[in-house]
């Protein structure tokens, strides 16, 4: 057996992802929390959890043990793609509003489980998505293009190229939209997306692992061709449909959709993404009324858990001002200029947990409620994340002075921890966060393990992203164990955010409006100048901003090819 390597170990763990608890579901009552986990960092079967909030006692409920292989329906795989899953078992599952029952798929199979008694049931049905209703009597799913209903088809597709409760390509993968259909808070209804895929360009994917088999066709509209065609439409049970009504030529876009016993919302937008509106929609009649539109002459935004609405029906949003990207409740922003809200995590009565940061190497929680204005929840400086329901908070943490992650869970006076089976990398990455340049770029610099500064002058590889949706310089100490490897392989690495990535407010992420590429070739340049200077990296004296740029553009694709080429090729056993 060859020696566990951090490539080796990367592609196991998926990037460190395996073992580590998610998709967090608490009760109303904040009595017990449900959630998935694998036994280990290297084991890709997802189990389904519940923890007892009051005593930290952790419960198997489903083990499903070696997977089948089965075939996966397509739409599942598609959005596993979407999703970029990477595990197997149990991956995603939904339950009732008082989260006693939950619904999940296994190889394509739909099952449920009582989560207060562990009882399994088989449904005796294949497909993708299931969800309860909120009572918890009927199961929803989707196969073949086809809503199903207690097993019964409720929609069929029309046309070859119509699919019903599907997200289509551009809302999975770039509106975070995994879903095509909500079912009404009292379960008398749905509302379910219509996606027709006629007049969108086809592709045709070869599997480069067997040759031999025929081509995947899939629909997908490159920039300047024709996108699906959708339409929302409420329907019961029974198969009654009635058709929600906007300017769909305006708005083609369905960007989300929230139904709460508050009311359906439902968020369109633009196709050049410059103007949003918030929709009420009659759940009887399918007539909308505009609450709100938003404009913006670069684009707008989309933050993930909006549009919401507070048990008061007070309206969740985020509105760009003061070069803030704020958080409003009602008419009023309740967020101070310089605290970016980057997504709002929950709803929890009148109370809305948001992350949030205003250091763009850290993001941290904070609630807000008419009761108790805005509080910070997280202090320790790191990357933290969560939920809240029945008055319980959970947090995910990440930071720089441990592996993996903790995951608390607060309730009144009690806080217990859910267990990580998260890998641990074999190195351990010495990261140094610095500022860098007139515009004080956030850059972490690895050097070799055990490297003493000034003893030697290292060549530079340069790790960038540098795009809008995501930002590579946080406090997180597993993050770094790539650009580590590469920094024990004799180079000093630099990460550097540069302008477009998310964290520093609204202007920074629009300077790379219609210009994607010069902002973050200066950026990467002018970084790799400023951290020359004091840690002596590379002989930079003499080298011109253009010199530094070439150096950047030859290094763009270096990492993730050589970590490919050297490490994961078919001949080398994981």
């Amino acid at each position: 057996m060859p020696p566990l390597t951090l490539p080796r170990q990367h592609a196991r763990t998926a990037r460190f992802k395996l073992g580590i608890p998610r998709d967090f579901t608490i009760s109303p009552d904040g009595a017990r929390v449900v959630f998935l986990r694998s036994s280990a960092g290297d084991d890709p079967v997802n189990r389904l959890w519940t923890l007892t909030v009051a005593t930290g006692e952790e419960r198997l409920l489903v083990d499903p043990g070696t997977p089948s292989g089965a075939t996966l329906p397509e739409a599942e795989r598609a959005r596993r793609e979407r999703t970029r899953e990477r595990a197997s078992g149990i991956v995603a599952y939904a339950t009732d509003a008082a989260v006693t029952k939950a619904v999940y798929a296994l190889d394509g199979e739909l099952h449920t489980v009582d989560l207060l008694t562990g009882a399994i049931t088989p449904l005796g049905a294949t497909g993708s998505d299931p969800r309860l209703d909120p009572s918890g009597h009927h199961v929803a799913h989707v196969s073949d293009g086809a809503l199903y209903v207690d097993g019964r088809p409720v929609l069929t597709p029309d046309g070859p190229e119509v699919a019903w409760g599907l997200p289509e390509h551009v809302a999975a993968e770039s509106m975070a939209r995994h879903r095509g259909y909500w079912w009404a808070p009292d379960g008398t209804r749905l509302l379910v997306a219509r996606v027709d895929n006629t007049g969108v360009s086809k592709w045709h994917l070869s599997e480069p692992a067997d040759p031999g088999r025929p081509p995947r066709t899939m629909a997908y509209p490159a920039a300047g061709t024709a996108n699906a065609d959708v339409t929302l439409w409420l329907t019961t049970p029974a198969g009654e449909r009635t058709e929600v009504i906007w300017d769909r030529t305006a708005f083609e876009y369905v960007a989300a959709v929230s139904w709460t016993g508050q009311g359906l919302l439902v968020l369109v937008q633009s196709r050049d993404q410059r103007t949003t509106r918030v929709l009420q929609v009659d759940p009887g009649t399918g007539a909308t009324t505009l609450l709100r539109e938003d404009t913006d002459d670069a684009w707008l935004e989309l933050v993930p858990g909006t549009p919401a609405r507070t048990a008061g029906g007070e309206l969740v949003w985020t509105v760009d001002r003061d070069d803030t990207r704020r958080l409003m409740v009602g008419d009023d922003l309740v967020t101070p200029p310089g605290l970016q809200v980057l997504q709002i995590l929950a709803v929890d009565g009148d109370t809305v947990l948001a992350q949030c940061c205003d250091e763009s190497t850290e993001r941290h929680l904070y609630s807000y409620s008419r009761a108790e204005g805005l509080v910070r929840v997280t202090s320790e400086p790191g990357v933290h994340t969560g939920t809240r329901g029945g008055g319980v908070t959970l947090v995910v943490t990440r930071t720089l002075e441990e592996h993996g992650v903790r995951v608390t869970v607060t309730g009144g006076r009690a806080a217990t921890r859910i267990a990580s089976n998260g890998a641990i990398p074999v190195l351990r990455p010495t990261v140094e966060l610095v500022s860098l340049g007139k515009r004080e770029l956030r850059g972490a610099i690895m050097f070799p393990t055990g490297h003493v500064p000034g003893s030697q002058r290292l060549p530079v590889l340069l790790a960038p992203y540098a795009g809008p949706g995501g930002a590579l310089v946080l406090r997180g100490l597993d993050d770094f164990a790539v650009s580590q490897w590469f920094a024990d392989q004799g180079f000093a690495v630099l990460v550097v955010d540069g302008r477009g990535t998310p964290g520093r407010g609204p202007a920074w992420e629009r300077a790379i409006h219609l210009d994607k590429l010069s902002a973050a070739l200066d950026d990467q340049a002018d970084a790799l100048l400023a951290a020359g200077r004091p840690h002596t990296v590379l002989p930079l004296s003499g080298v011109s901003h253009m010199a530094a740029q070439e150096e950047v553009a030859e290094n763009l694709l270096l990492l993730e090819l050589d970590f490919l080429r050297r490490n994961l090729s078919p001949a080398t056993p994981l």
